[in-house]
């Protein structure tokens, strides 16, 4: 469709402040945080749900794929336009339309903004607990549409945990409200979980009921630095054997040390192979005394250097460290920057110490720096490639390097994406890793979106996965 006759039906929607067809624009729009870049041919920013009702039914009469974009921070490629068509942006449909505390829930518009949102239920003492690492930035349907986690997860669980309902524009047009606003449900098909994670492919968000739970009266922090590998995983399955549930683990590896310490030198933090922060929550009482406990779980596997802390200020000086390392990941080498490819693999708790020792490997080979961190208690790790980006053997050498980290998280029983989604990133690997699934998942797009207009082209659903990407 040309330029013209797309503005000419756009125009009968949105007024001019909420669309454009102005290539500045639309290249801003053609990018999110991962290597991939396509530009659409429109970009739009829907007010409200019937805005996105008719946009949709334009869309499905000219066959025109549409993009659901929440705040652009996705880092697998999955909010871009791989075939061209529509950005569909949320910015503006960012209302928190209901608490309900009684009933533990809470109804926002896709827009709303993770953080945006918690603040405003801290006032009522209550919380959304998925935080993943982006919370000042990610909107809730992005979340929703990656089924995001991050720092807590291995105790609160993911954002597929905390979805009871949701309002979806269909392919055709057709509003659907998918769950029920009760705690739990077993009437038909689990079409929730089918659409929370399902990257826009299957429709489009525009309304979340969400779980909230209260927020925890106390919390204490514990941070360890090790010497070996090996003594970091036991000190996590022993915390889990000693019948403690942590609010978060994360691991800091030597590289992610050395960074931080390049990035903010005050912050000295010793030479070692490694760093655990543990995270405690619950009364006042209990979490003086598990925090104590991990605290001695730790020294006795082996932590020549621990802390602890249940105040406030304290614990987040503790925290800063774990805060830092996105940023200061780029200082390891002069003239290198961070790329996000192969960062978000999940491995067996039992192989997190072998898949350290693999990418400090990996990275020796190909004399790239791999800055590694992540969420140990489940798993999840965030290896950070670092290369020069003006450099084109370097971007042949990140493709094999990536291609091995994720074969290798393959190969051991892992998984390619914890939390990022597999976007246009992964796509080629949900072959490898869930072949049946993937049959699976193509068969229910094709009897959902039959026309293929919703986010084609990702997660290899059309079997159109470039494999030169």
């Amino acid at each position: 469709m040309n330029k013209a006759k797309l503005t000419d039906l756009l125009s009968t929607i949105f007024d001019e402040k909420s669309y454009s067809t102005d290539e500045a624009v639309l290249f801003a729009y053609s990018m999110d945080v991962s290597i991939h870049e396509y530009v659409p041919d429109a970009v739009v920013l829907p007010e409200n749900r019937d805005q996105v009702v008719q946009l949709v039914k334009l869309a499905h009469t000219y066959n025109i794929p549409l993009i659901p974009r929440g705040s652009g921070t996705g880092a697998s490629g999955g909010a871009i336009a791989v075939h061209g068509g529509i950005i569909v942006d949320f910015t503006k449909m960012n209302k928190i339309l209901n608490l309900d505390i009684e009933n533990l829930q809470v109804t926002v518009e896709s827009g709303v903004i993770h953080a945006d949102l918690n603040k405003y239920l801290e006032q009522f003492g209550f919380f959304f607990p998925v935080i993943p690492g982006s919370s000042d930035m990610c909107s809730i349907g992005g979340m929703v549409g990656n089924s995001a986690s991050g720092l807590r997860a291995v105790k609160y669980g993911t954002t597929k945990d905390y979805v009871l309902d949701l309002e979806v524009v269909l392919p055709d047009g057709k509003i659907g409200n998918l769950g029920s606003s009760v705690q739990k449900t077993a009437s038909g098909y689990d079409l929730i979980r089918l659409f929370v994670g399902s990257e826009g492919t299957l429709g489009i968000i525009t309304k979340i009921t969400l779980k909230i739970l209260p927020i925890p009266e106390a919390r204490g922090v514990v941070s360890g630095f090790f010497n070996d590998v090996e003594q970091i995983g036991k000190a996590v399955v022993n915390i889990f054997t000693a019948k403690i549930i942590p609010a978060a683990i994360e691991l800091l590896d030597k590289s992610a040390i050395q960074a931080i310490n390049l990035y903010k030198p005050t912050m000295n933090l010793p030479d070692a192979e490694a760093m655990l922060l543990v995270e405690l929550d619950g009364t006042k009482e209990s979490v003086i005394s598990i925090t104590k406990k991990v605290y001695h779980i730790l020294k006795e596997n082996g932590a020549f250097q621990t802390e602890m802390t249940t105040k406030d200020e304290e614990r987040q000086k503790l925290w800063n460290a774990r805060k830092l390392v996105g940023a200061a990941a780029r200082r390891v080498r002069d003239g290198y920057a961070r790329v996000y490819e192969g960062e978000d693999i999940t491995v067996p708790l039992s192989k997190i110490a072998k898949t350290l020792l693999k990418l400090r490997e990996l990275s020796q080979e190909f004399n790239l720096p791999i800055v590694v961190f992540g969420h140990i208690g489940d798993g999840n790790l965030h290896p950070a490639i670092l290369i020069q980006k003006n450099n084109p053997e370097h971007w042949e050498k990140l493709n094999q390097l990536s291609e091995k980290i994720h074969e290798f998280a393959i190969e051991i029983g892992g998984t390619v994406t914890g939390e990022h989604g597999i976007g246009l990133t992964r796509a080629k690997y949900l072959q490898k890793e869930r072949p049946i699934v993937l049959e699976l998942m193509r068969k229910i797009k094709k009897a959902i979106d039959p026309k293929n207009i919703m986010n084609p082209g990702k997660m290899d659903l059309d079997g159109g996965y470039n494999s030169n990407e």
